[in-house]
């Protein structure tokens, strides 16, 4: 569901008018109930708190399915919309954990998360700075250290994949190593796999202008981004760079008329890989966690607490989130014979 004061609830009752089946709300039914009234929808959607998984799919057009997860905070609808609240992230939390559990049981097939706000997670008392690290750590089998993931942001026609995320660029730049690197590339051949690419076409951006231009600005590529890609290209993966960053964006662009000349894109640091995807449309940009026992995807915006309670929300990327994670699913339901 989302952060409850933001326009996670709004985007899923917009999907939902068109939705094929298939999917149920993890989060709190009051406050799918006011999402619907927010669009005028309250007298034609009856939300439906979900005793089971599976009395999911007896729900009948005009229904929505909502499992409660524990830990829900009972004034959930007190929580102010559009703003940040502390009952809002622990809610957001609950509703990860438990999509987690499910997930990890096979009772779902993959989770879409509906934005969560980063303030009012950390107010919950949450180590973690956004969805990412919280779903790695729930997703690792109790005592085990969490397994490596990577954050990629795809559309139709260009998808990222990052080394690091949410850090400072300082600390992006000093957190950018061989070994970093060479796991990033093998997450993301390994997940390209699991979509159906046997032997994907990897694409990695340098860290400096013109990829350092053979260490004139900056001897990364020399020393850390290139021995990865040879470390890559020696398990047999068809990763190649360092490429120039103002220019590998553009040659991976698939278009109609014109196919991309990579699969996939690394970029070293979160804005050097976002902003060429974003600058294509917030509402076809999907977020992807690699690297995950399971499939999850996320829609490319923010909270939006400006439009939240509006009715003005747009449910695109969400929409375009739902499609990817049946793709993906479909994916490994082919890759694993099942």
């Amino acid at each position: 569901m989302g952060d409850a004061c933001g326009i996670g609830p709004e985007i899923i009752a917009k999907w939902w008018r068109h939705a094929e089946g298939g999917a149920m709300v993890v989060g709190c039914p009051n406050i799918m109930r006011r999402a619907l009234g927010w669009l005028g929808l309250a007298t034609q959607w009856e939300v439906v708190t979900l005793s089971s998984v599976a009395q999911q799919a007896t729900l009948t057009p005009g229904q929505m399915g909502v499992w409660v997860p524990p830990g829900l905070p009972v004034d959930l609808l007190d929580a102010p919309v559009g703003q940040v609240d502390v009952r809002a992230g622990r809610a957001a939390a609950a509703c990860i954990r438990e999509a987690v559990r499910l997930a990890q049981e096979g009772l779902v097939a993959g989770i879409v998360t509906a934005p969560l706000h980063k303030e009012a997670l950390a107010l919950a008392g949450e180590p973690y700075p956004g969805h990412t690290e919280l779903l790695q750590a729930e997703g690792s089998p109790p005592g085990r250290a969490p397994a490596p993931v990577r954050m990629m942001l795809a559309n139709d026609a260009l998808k990222t994949v990052l080394v690091t995320i949410h850090v400072a660029l300082r600390q992006a730049i000093e957190q950018v190593t061989q070994a970093g690197v060479l796991e990033t590339i093998r997450i993301t051949h390994q997940s390209a796999q699991l979509w159906g690419m046997p032997r994907p076409r990897i694409a990695v951006a340098g860290l400096n202008p013109h990829a350092g231009e053979g260490g004139l600005f900056g001897d990364e590529e020399l020393t850390i981004i290139g021995p990865a890609i040879q470390a890559a290209q020696a398990d047999g993966i068809d990763a190649s760079g360092p490429y120039a960053p103002d220019t590998v964006f553009m040659r991976a662009r698939h278009a109609p008329d014109h196919p991309g000349e990579f699969d996939v894109v690394i970029a070293m640091y979160h804005d050097q890989g976002l902003i060429p995807v974003k600058y294509m449309g917030l509402d076809q940009g999907v977020n992807v966690t690699l690297g995950l026992p399971f499939v999850r995807t996320s829609p490319d915006h923010g909270t939006a607490f400006d439009l939240a309670g509006t009715g003005r929300a747009d449910e695109a990327s969400f929409a375009q989130a739902v499609r990817m994670a049946r793709v993906l699913v479909a994916g490994r339901a082919v890759r694993s014979g099942s």
